[in-house]
């Protein structure tokens, strides 16, 4: 499918600002790149897949660095992925009436940009692993939720670790790319027929998210504090919020 020469530049430029606010908290920016696409009046067929294949190249880079980095715990991260995989695959292939989930979702996403840029009272408390049936649990609902909705769950994952003391945010940052790697790729299997719907000029997007997703990961390693993790991560619980409601 085409995109007119003007979009396809404005989604190119809005691409790498967003791929370099997610990725540097380790998410994919699948959720941003939803709210562009629908801000620019991309086909919704088009968008869903779009999103995705976006999403496995960005948070691909994320995984690579953030583990290099140290930044990852694969003790943490199986129960989710053993969990959520399943589940994506099965949310790729269904559709849920946006009158239901966006008000919601949008929602609790706020409340989680609340709670992340508050002060944690627990800072110094113990980090604890959840229990792998806690874990595969947590997975399963995480990744039908991200199945249906198009993005990879890390925008559900990481709060949730963060708040439950599962792990510290910097090492949130390499599980959470590490599992929208995985859930995006089942999530676009489940609906291998949504690929037709790709924009011809895919590899122009896909140079600037990389682009977006190289600088981002860079902040992310080098760069950023956990208190300054934590404040990125709700600035992008609020734009994920504010595009489920409002677009």
């Amino acid at each position: 499918m085409e995109l007119a020469a003007p979009t396809l530049a404005l989604l190119a430029i809005a691409f790498v600002g967003a791929a370099a606010l997610y990725s540097s908290v380790g998410h994919g920016g699948a959720s941003a790149y939803l709210a562009i696409m629908a801000l620019a009046n991309v086909p919704p067929e088009m968008m869903r897949p779009t999103a995705l294949a976006l999403n496995i190249l960005v948070a691909s880079l994320g995984a690579w660095r953030f583990v290099r980095a140290g930044r990852y715990d694969w003790g943490t991260f199986w129960p989710f992925a053993v969990g959520a995989v399943p589940l994506a695959f099965v949310g790729g292939g269904l559709h849920l009436p946006a009158e239901i989930y966006r008000p919601l979702l949008g929602g609790v996403l706020f409340l989680a940009a609340l709670r992340l840029a508050l002060p944690d009272p627990n800072s110094e408390g113990p980090i604890k692993p959840p229990n792998p049936f806690i874990g595969v649990a947590s997975g399963s609902g995480i990744g039908l939720l991200s199945g249906l909705t198009g993005t990879g769950g890390g925008i559900f994952l990481s709060p949730l670790m963060i708040f439950m003391r599962w792990a510290k945010p910097e090492t949130t940052t390499g599980i959470a790319a590490c599992f929208i790697v995985a859930n995006s790729a089942a999530g676009l299997a489940g609906n291998l027929a949504s690929v037709q719907a790709l924009p011809t000029a895919l590899p122009v997007l896909l140079v600037a998210a990389a682009a977006g997703g190289w600088l981002g990961t860079w902040l992310g390693v080098a760069r950023y504090s956990t208190a300054t993790l934590r404040r990125v991560l709700a600035l992008v619980m609020v734009v994920a919020g504010a595009k489920l409601l409002f677009t």
